[in-house]
Formats: C-alpha cells, sequence, structure tokens
C-alpha cells in the first residue's frame, strides 16, 4: 500500500501534517478533506484565508490539494434549517 503525506499550505510554506499508508489515491483525498475540515474546525483563524491541506506521494508529487475554508453544508446548519 502507498505512502500519503498530508502538509498545512500556508502561501509558499508547507507544515507536515503526518504521513499515512492508505489503499489508493481516492482515501487519501477523502482524509484530506476530513483534515482540511478539522483544522478550520479547530482552529477558524485558519478559514477562509486561501491556506489548504495538500496530499503528495512517497516521491513528493503532489496529488491533491483541497481549500481550509471548506465546509460541508450539512455540518453548518441544522436539519431543521434553523
Amino acid at each position: 500500500m502507498p505512502y500519503f503525506s498530508f502538509d498545512l499550505v500556508l502561501g509558499e510554506e508547507f507544515k507536515n501534517q503526518g504521513v499515512m499508508i492508505l489503499e489508493d489515491t481516492e482515501i487519501a483525498i477523502d482524509k484530506a478533506e476530513s483534515l482540511a475540515e478539522e483544522i478550520c474546525a479547530a482552529r477558524p483563524q485558519l478559514c477562509s484565508k486561501g491556506y489548504a491541506v495538500r496530499v503528495t506521494d512517497r516521491d513528493g508529487s503532489e496529488l491533491y490539494r483541497t481549500p481550509v475554508d471548506q465546509i460541508r453544508p450539512w455540518l453548518s446548519s441544522s436539519p431543521r434549517g434553523h
């Protein structure tokens, strides 16, 4: 199974968020999106600043990038519309 690295992208700076061994790239993409949402929830000051989470492979090639300001609509509103 391949290794994937996850970085918090702050402009030109990359902050390592860890490495995971995962089944495939699609799972790594899902993990990156979850990490972006968790960062936004835990550190709201990082939301909507142009920051991102990126996924790279073992060779350091970027495979995916998702913004930290990504909050799923069902997480930001109640089911009753309140």
